[in-house]
C-alpha cells in the first residue's frame, strides 16, 4: 500500500513536470517594449521599399531563425510606390512550431479588410511594415461614401531623431489626400536626388 502510494505521488511530480516543461516550449515570455524612432510620413514615403493600397486575404506563421513571424497575404489594390513585387507582409510575433512570441507593438491585420502599406524589404527578402504600426493605415468608407485613411496611435515607445521620447497621434485623412501627400513627397525626393546629380557633375 506505502508502496502504491509512493509511485503514484512520484508520478504527480512527473505529470507536474512534463506540464511545466511543455508550458515553457510552447509559449514564450512576451518581449521587451518596443523602442521605435518616430517617422514623418514624408520620410516613410521616401525610405519605404514599396507603398500599396491592399485588401489582405489571409496569413501564415512562420519560424525564422529565433523568431517567428505572421505572414499576411494581400492582393494590390493600387500602387502608390513600385518597388517590391511581394504579396505578403511579415509581422514579428504569432504562434509557430510549437513557439509562441508576442513583440509589442506589432499590429493584427483582418482577412478582407483594405489597408495601405507603407512597406520595406531588408536584406534577407523579407518584406515588413515600415516603421511597425507606423507604416501601416487602415482604409474605411464613410457615410458620405468617401474613403479614410486612418492610423491609430502606436502603442509601443517612440523616441525623435534627438533620441528624446514623443507619444504618436492617431492620423486620419482622406484617402485621396494620402495619395497626394506621398505623391509629393516622392516628387522631392526626386527632384533632390536629380539636383545632387546636377550639383556633382557642375563640380568636377
Amino acid at each position: 500500500m506505502v508502496v502504491a502510494v509512493l509511485l503514484w505521488t512520484m508520478a504527480k511530480q512527473l505529470m507536474r513536470v512534463v506540464a511545466i516543461f511543455v508550458f515553457l516550449t510552447c509559449a514564450r515570455i512576451p518581449a521587451a517594449a518596443t523602442i521605435l524612432q518616430q517617422l514623418t510620413l514624408d520620410e516613410m514615403a521616401r525610405k519605404s521599399t514599396s507603398i500599396v493600397h491592399v485588401t489582405v486575404t489571409g496569413s501564415r506563421e512562420v519560424v525564422r531563425g529565433a523568431d517567428v513571424f505572421t505572414l499576411y497575404k494581400f492582393e494590390t489594390l493600387e500602387t502608390l510606390k513600385s518597388g517590391s513585387t511581394t504579396r505578403e507582409v511579415a509581422v514579428p510575433g504569432g504562434v509557430a512550431e510549437g513557439i509562441r512570441q508576442v513583440v509589442a507593438g506589432a499590429p493584427t491585420l483582418r482577412a478582407g479588410q483594405e489597408y495601405i502599406f507603407f512597406l520595406w524589404t531588408n536584406r534577407s527578402g523579407l518584406t515588413q511594415l515600415m516603421g511597425m504600426s507606423q507604416g501601416l493605415f487602415r482604409v474605411e468608407r464613410t457615410a458620405a461614401g468617401d474613403r479614410q485613411a486612418s492610423r491609430v496611435a502606436a502603442g509601443e515607445r517612440m523616441v525623435d531623431a534627438a533620441g528624446h521620447a514623443v507619444r504618436e497621434e492617431t492620423l486620419s485623412m482622406p484617402l485621396t489626400d494620402l495619395r497626394a501627400k506621398v505623391a509629393k513627397a516622392l516628387a522631392v525626393a526626386v527632384s533632390a536626388a536629380a539636383s545632387g546629380v546636377q550639383g556633382q557633375r557642375a563640380s568636377k
